[in-house]
This record gives structure tokens, C-alpha cells and sequence, in this order.
């Protein structure tokens, strides 16, 4: 881990900064953050060489900040230095083979929040608009024709017709190839936030035709594409949003592979407290933030460790926050406590049992569509698990798992947003 600043020499070294909300790669080395090194996943996807990987996580747990790190290792053109003194760069064959080697289309999906499916489609049109600009210099490229040029262009209109928006990210990998005589990886972030809004606002058909012509036209039969990265919160598999691709892996929050590379370890949290001098309140922050089992690991979020430190730095007996429940919204914890009716009391017990440290088994389906997420008090279990809420304790077999509640920040939330309810009602 290197803890980099902006200093001139000469002048005493100042303490790192604490990246709260920055999930910008560049920016954060260059601008003196803290930064936790995540850059062993570079080298993990490259020996994997799948055409395609998805990671899903909860929120918060460093997607956007590694798939921006993805992309400034990949992309031709990069700054070389915004890696020196971390992992990667002690393996030289590989960052001479694929370090600024490639041209790289990236964009988020996270920002596709809308209430109607209209405005939701003006989003998205925004975000390739935002893509195209960035490879603006491909219009002055004499090896694109005119032909090439005028497509390029549709890509820069906010009035994009639906073929347009489908075929937008294959064809610009085409002209990208063009232009570099190399092929493109493409990284798409939180590619599932347009469901999951689309769900929650009831044009959810409509925004699975459009998200599945886009994916299967880049990520399937795409001579121009190198490889492809995408993170979501769920997989939904079952929505056949990737159907026909040959080398799709999957990576969820049970495979050991990658169970590192989202979340912080306890080494990692450990540096980082001593880093700031809170090296005494370590166990307040494992009862907090620790707990979750990703894989065969044990780690924190990394969302609650930056904001702690941020906050107790300077006056380390601040009561200790619940910083994860109020980042975004919280639709699982509405549809749960929802569901809390009278034919549901065994719920209520197994809620007991759950915050006061005791596990409950429960069967976890990870391909269950938005469409089924609470449709039954079993989805609503493992939905619960998936969106980090709950975290497992031990794998039984035949998709059982022994579910708790990985902490007492998520114990909280328990308390003060479903139990409260009986209490209520009592």
C-alpha cells in the first residue's frame, strides 16, 4: 500500500487524505488520498482471461473505484507513474504486456435513475454521449471515411433512435479498433441499477429489451471486443440479459475467487487505523464495519471504514455512525418490512434470533430476477444476503447457507427499521 501526496520536496510530508467518496482512480493518486492497493485484480483477470467477467457486491464496497483503475492500467495513453509502489507494478512482464495497451470504452449505469422509462432512456443516451466525447478524437482520424465519420457522430446526438442506443458501444469498439488497429475492453459499471430502478418504477419490460439488445451486441460475436469487466449488485441471469455468451464468468459474493478484491481485510484496516492513529479503536470498528464473508474471506466495507477514520481522527470518541444505510435507497429493507404481516411471525422470531449474534439456514437462490426479489419471504432471504444485509456463516449444500447479520451497524438498522414495527403493533 502506498500512501501518496502532493507535498513539493522539501516541505513536511502531510497526512494522506481520506478518499470519502472519491471512486475516481486518477484522482485519488494524484491528489493525495489514502489508498488501499486493490491492484492485484488486474493481474487475477488477466490470467483468467475470461472474454467476459461480472462481479456483483453489495453497494459500497469499491466497485466503481476498481473498474476506474481498470481502466487507467488498460487504456492507451495513460500515466504509467499512477501505479508506481503498488502491487501490479512488481510484475513488469505483465505491465509491459498490457499496461496503456488498449483502447478502453467505460461507462456507468449507475447514474440511470429515473421515474419513467423516457427519462430513464434520456440517461442512458447521456452517458454515451459522455463515452463518444471522450473519443471525440476519432473524428479527425484519416483512417475513418465518411461513412465511419457520420456513424460516429450519431453517437454525439441526444435524440438517439433505439437501434442507435443498441449498437452505440459495438460499433464504437469497431471505429476504436479502426483507429488503434487494436481491440477494445469494455467495462460497464453497476449494469443493473437501470433494472432495479425500472422495477421500482414500472417500466421494468421495456428497460430489459433495451439493456439486453446493448449488452448482447458489444459483449456477444464482437470481433473488435479484447475483453470485457461489468459489476452489478445481482446477477439476474434469469433475465437473459447475457444469453449466448460462450465465455461469460460470473463472480458473486460466495466464490472464493476475487473474495478479496472488493471490501477491505483486516491487515488492510489495521494499516489503515495505525495510519491515522486509531490503532486502539480497531475492535469497536470490527463490531461495526467487519463480518461480511465474501468467498472464504472476512472483510469490511470499505464505504464505513473511510468515513469512521474521516470522522474519529481528530476527536476519536465521536459515537459511532450507521454510514452504509444512508448512502442510497433502501428498497430491500421497504420490501422486507412490508412483507412483516401476521402469517409471518416465524420471520419475527428468526429476526430475533439473527440480532442477537445467532444464525438462521436458509436456501440462497442468486438467480432470482428483479421481477422475483420479493416475491416470496424465501427471495426476500436471499435478497437480503445478496444486497449485504445479511452476510453467511458456512455453506450446507444444495444452496443452504447459515445467514447472519455480519455487524452491528446492519444489527442496528434491524432494530430500528423491522423490529420496531411488532413493537409498534404490540
Amino acid at each position: 500500500m502506498e500512501r501518496k501526496t502532493t507535498e513539493p520536496i522539501g516541505m513536511k510530508i502531510r497526512q494522506a487524505r481520506l478518499p470519502v467518496g472519491i471512486d475516481q482512480f486518477e484522482k485519488l493518486r494524484e491528489g493525495g488520498y489514502y489508498y488501499v492497493d486493490k491492484t492485484e485484480l488486474i493481474e487475477q483477470v488477466i490470467e483468467e482471461g475470461c472474454e467476459v467477467t461480472l462481479f456483483t457486491r453489495p453497494r459500497r464496497f469499491g466497485k466503481t473505484l476498481n473498474m476506474s483503475m481498470l481502466q487507467y492500467f488498460f487504456e492507451i495513453g495513460m500515466d504509467p507513474t499512477l501505479f508506481d509502489g503498488l502491487y501490479i507494478a512488481q510484475n513488469k512482464d505483465l505491465c509491459d504486456a498490457y499496461m496503456g495497451r488498449y483502447p478502453v470504452v467505460s461507462i456507468s449505469l449507475k447514474g440511470v435513475d429515473a421515474d419513467s422509462y423516457e427519462k430513464a432512456r434520456a440517461q442512458l443516451i447521456r452517458i454515451i454521449n459522455k463515452e463518444a466525447r471522450r473519443h471525440r478524437a476519432l473524428l479527425e482520424d484519416e483512417k475513418m471515411d465518411a461513412i465511419d465519420r457520420e456513424l460516429f457522430v450519431q453517437f454525439l446526438d441526444r435524440q438517439m433512435e433505439d437501434d442507435t442506443i443498441t449498437s452505440s458501444l459495438q460499433e464504437l469498439t469497431e471505429l476504436l479498433e479502426i483507429h488503434f488497429s487494436q481491440k477494445v475492453v469494455v467495462l460497464i459499471d453497476e449494469y443493473d441499477v437501470p433494472l432495479a430502478k425500472a422495477y421500482e418504477n414500472g417500466y421494468y419490460d421495456d428497460m430489459v429489451l433495451l439493456l439486453r439488445n446493448m449488452f448482447g451486441n458489444v459483449l456477444k460475436s464482437n470481433d473488435s471486443l479484447a475483453f470485457a469487466v461489468l459489476t452489478g449488485c445481482l446477477r439476474i441471469a434469469k433475465e437473459s440479459i447475457f444469453t449466448g455468451l460462450n465465455n461469460f464468468k460470473v463472480y458473486s459474493i460466495t466464490d472464493q475467487e476475487f473474495d478479496e478484491t472488493f471490501g477491505f481485510t483486516d491487515a488492510e484496516v489495521k494499516a489503515m487505523l495505525q495510519y491515522y492513529g486509531l490503532q486502539d479503536y480497531f475492535s469497536v470498528v470490527r463490531e461495526w464495519y467487519d463480518g461480511y464473508r465474501f468467498g472464504k474471506a472476512d472483510v469490511y466495507c470499505p464505504w464505513d471504514v473511510v468515513n469512521y477514520c474521516s470522522d474519529h481522527r481528530k476527536n476519536p470518541d465521536v459515537e459511532m455512525k450507521n454510514y452504509w444505510m444512508n448512502t442510497s435507497g433502501n428498497e430491500v429493507i421497504r420490501h422486507f418490512v412490508n412483507s412483516m404481516k401476521e402469517p409471518h411471525m416465524l420471520t419475527k422470531s428468526e429476526l430475533e434470533m439473527l440480532v442477537s449474534g445467532d444464525t438462521v439456514t436458509k436456501r440462497v437462490d442468486e438467480m432470482i430476477t428483479y421481477k422475483e426479489l420479493y416475491a416470496s419471504m424465501d427471495n426476500l432471504w436471499s435478497t437480503l444476503f445478496m444486497t449485504g444485509y445479511l452476510t453467511q456463516r458456512g455453506y450446507l449444500g444444495n444452496g443452504y447457507y447459515r445467514l447472519a447479520v455480519p455487524n452491528r451497524e446492519i444489527c442496528s438498522i434491524i432494530i430500528d427499521r423491522v423490529l420496531v414495527l411488532f413493537r409498534e403493533e404490540a
